[in-house]
């Protein structure tokens, strides 16, 4: 492997560094050509109305956007020079091909490609090829960039035994790049444990556990960069879904996706999900344990099911001189035969009026009639088959039904009966009963509850693929909520056991993924840290045994050992003074701390002159510390971080087991290094 090259000023054809830069250069031209073909495209006679011609429009609007050349963003990082031509019989003598690895495919006005998509079979060797397993490559360069420019390539002779493998110092230096503004994407540094999962099928669940620092964030979202690429048209018709923790979170991440030319993935909270009321409350953890157990689903199924009523008189339909009569035992027998199958309210609503007429044209036939279709249609429309479904099978509305659960405490103690003990169901129900559905005040955990409900009437639309990041702070009703939306496509879900900062918190991914209804989906696990230096991972690390007992830590495989401090201090100006010295260095800074301490913060960085930002807010060259409630620190990085106060992080939890999960994500939200400040003593279990 050869150091990284530095530019020179030898002549193109000398210099290899010089070479790459025109290839580059040209690479760049026939993007732009490519972008101003699609421009230059004029549809004015291709449509045949304006329906069409809009779809079409908005296609070519789509496709324009994709093709940007976004500045500072290399269009290629890696080149693969093969033994043989991929797919070719390997002759003696055969000449391999060269391959440009970039973030979308590029070709010049030929046809030829000068960059190949990173998720094209042809790629794959970058990522996984090594020395004992070449894959029929010859070389690997990687190449390294300041900006947009090309500064430095670095090669691997993979198929050469004399030539020992080494350490990509281009891919530590790319790992370990100080990070300013929204995430990244890591298309240029993935590595062969996480290509696997990034590259596996469309058909299965995956779930990955992985400690800080490992990518599974990352990973999750290159995914689905890549589903798009090898299964487009079928998502295209059933859609892609990524669900982040909060907006901050999902601010943060917004970014990488349309980078990687794909613009066309919704964000969203579970929040968002179940969005049928407004959300103005809020819950005990009492009641949200309760709301989002996963014995309400069955609650509310009885809830529903109790609207249903056995016939006690016959339908007798008029039609013309001739009255048809349906009798109670009959009715009787169409309205269980529905229960029995176990549909939806709703369909099974609309299914009734259509079996009362079949049973009025059985008749009809008898007599010697012979109805049609029509017929049919018109005595299900018929007045008083109409009144019989409407008392059988009344219309339930989702939001109606949940709200007399959580105000009526004999509906629920009837329902709840042998599913919820009575503290349980004292703890749901409402203090303060509301007049209506618009007036209550809904809590997070009651428009879940609502999600389910309306479920129940009728189906939710289910997507192609669903990412679901930050997933073991979910509730069982929010998995099943989650997995409604992807019932019949697949999954990524993303998280970590020790990172669990709910009263119900994700014990086991098998559990969880049972709520989600994926029980077949392979659960992986990823333990190389990327992102979080040595002694940081490992002074976290003292609080597992305390929190997911049996996990295994995370093993920084970072070269750059970052730096860690632990200073005492006597007031909050020392802590101000910390991330005053912590802004020198290059990167971002995050202040974070306990979400009761954050005004005090606030107003200790303005009285200093020091600017801010909340979560979610992109960072710049001039404002470059962000101030970080506790709550809102998951998922979240900076270069380097202060941590303020760690025993105020547990203790504002409801309980110590929580809030040492908390002080555990806050811990490791460090890329380069951290300070950890206290003037109260340091929580036990980080001695």
């Amino acid at each position: 492997m050869s150091t990284p090259a530095a530019a020179t000023t030898a002549a193109p054809f000398d210099d290899p560094l010089a070479r790459e830069r025109a290839h580059l250069a040209s690479s760049r031209a026939a993007l732009r050509a490519m972008r101003e073909d699609v421009e230059a495209l004029d549809i004015s006679d291709v449509t045949a109305n304006w329906v069409n011609a809009k779809a079409l429009a908005h296609q070519i609007d789509e496709r324009i956007k994709a093709l940007a050349d976004l500045s500072g963003t290399p269009l290629f990082f890696g080149r693969l020079d093969y033994l043989h031509a991929p797919g070719a019989e390997q002759a003696e003598g055969a000449r391999g091909e060269r391959f440009y690895i970039g973030r979308r495919h590029v070709h010049h006005a030929e046809g030829d490609p000068m960059v190949i998509d990173w998720r094209a079979p042809v790629s794959q060797p970058f990522y996984r090829a090594s020395k004992k397993d070449p894959m029929d490559v010859g070389l690997r360069r990687r190449f390294g960039y300041t900006g947009g420019e090309l500064t430095a390539y670095e090669d691997e002779h993979l198929s050469d035994p004399g030539e020992a493998a080494r350490t990509s110092k281009l891919l530590q230096q790319e790992i370990e790049r100080p990070r300013v503004g929204p995430m990244r994407d890591i298309v240029a540094t993935i590595q062969p444990e996480q290509d696997e999962i990034v590259r596996s099928g469309l058909g299965g669940t995956v779930c990955v556990q992985g400690g800080p620092g490992t990518g599974k964030t990352a990973v999750g979202l290159h995914r689905v960069a890549y589903l798009l690429y090898a299964h487009r048209e079928r998502l295209a018709r059933t859609g892609t879904l990524v669900i982040g923790p909060n907006r901050s979170f999902l601010h943060y991440i917004e970014q990488v996706l349309p980078a990687l030319g794909e613009l066309s993935v919704q964000q969203a909270t579970v929040d968002d999900l179940v969005a049928h009321v407004e959300v103005r409350g809020t819950d005990g953890a009492a009641a949200a344990l309760v709301k989002g157990d996963a014995r309400m689903a069955e609650v509310l199924r009885r809830a529903l099911r109790s609207h249903v009523a056995l016939p006690t008189e016959p339908v007798v339909v008029v039609r013309g001189s001739r009255r048809w009569r349906v009798p109670a035992c009959e009715l009787e027998e169409i309205v269980r035969e529905l229960l029995d199958r176990d549909i939806r309210y709703g369909a099974a609503r609309e299914a009734l009026p259509q079996r009362i007429a079949h049973a009025v044209l059985v008749q009809m036939e008898r007599s010697g009639e012979a109805p049609d279709d029509r017929v049919q249609d018109a005595v299900a429309r018929n007045s008083a088959v109409k009144a019989a479904v409407k008392a059988l099978w009344p219309a339930v509305d989702p939001a109606k039904l949940v709200l007399r659960l959580l105000t009526d405490a004999a509906f629920l103690a009837e329902h709840a009966r042998g599913v919820l003990g009575e503290d349980e169901q004292k703890a749901v129900l409402w203090a303060r009963p509301a007049r209506s559905v618009r007036s209550a005040k809904w809590s997070a955990a009651d428009a879940v509850l609502v999600d389910e409900a309306a479920d129940l009437v009728r189906r939710t639309h289910s997507l192609g693929h669903v990412v679901l990041d930050e997933a073991q702070d979910l509730s069982p009703m929010q998995y099943r909520a989650v997995g409604r939306r992807c019932t019949t496509g697949s999954a990524t879900v993303l998280g970590d056991l020790a990172q669990g900062t709910t009263p119900w918190a994700t014990r086991s991914w098998s559990e969880a993924l049972a709520h989600l209804g994926k029980s077949d989906a392979v659960v992986e696990e990823l333990t190389a840290g990327f992102r979080v230096p040595t002694d940081v991972i490992a002074y976290a690390s003292r609080l597992l045994p305390h929190i997911a007992p049996g996990l295994a830590p995370v093993a920084s495989v970072r070269e750059n050992p970052g730096f860690f401090d632990l200073r005492t201090v006597a007031e909050t100006a020392d802590v101000v003074a910390a991330c005053a010295e912590l802004l020198r260095n290059e990167g971002s800074t995050g202040l974070i701390a306990a979400d009761a301490r954050v005004p005090a913060l606030a107003a200790a960085l303005t009285a200093a002159g020091i600017g801010y930002l909340a979560p979610g807010e992109e960072t710049t060259e001039l404002t470059r510390l962000t101030l970080v409630p506790a709550s809102l620190a998951k998922g979240l990085e900076y270069d380097y971080v202060v941590l303020d106060e760690p025993q105020a992080v547990v203790d504002g939890e409801p309980d110590e087991r929580t809030g040492l999960r908390r002080l555990y994500v806050a811990l490791t939200r460090a890329v380069s290094g951290l300070v950890v400040t206290h003037a109260a003593p340091l929580p036990p279990q980080l001695a």
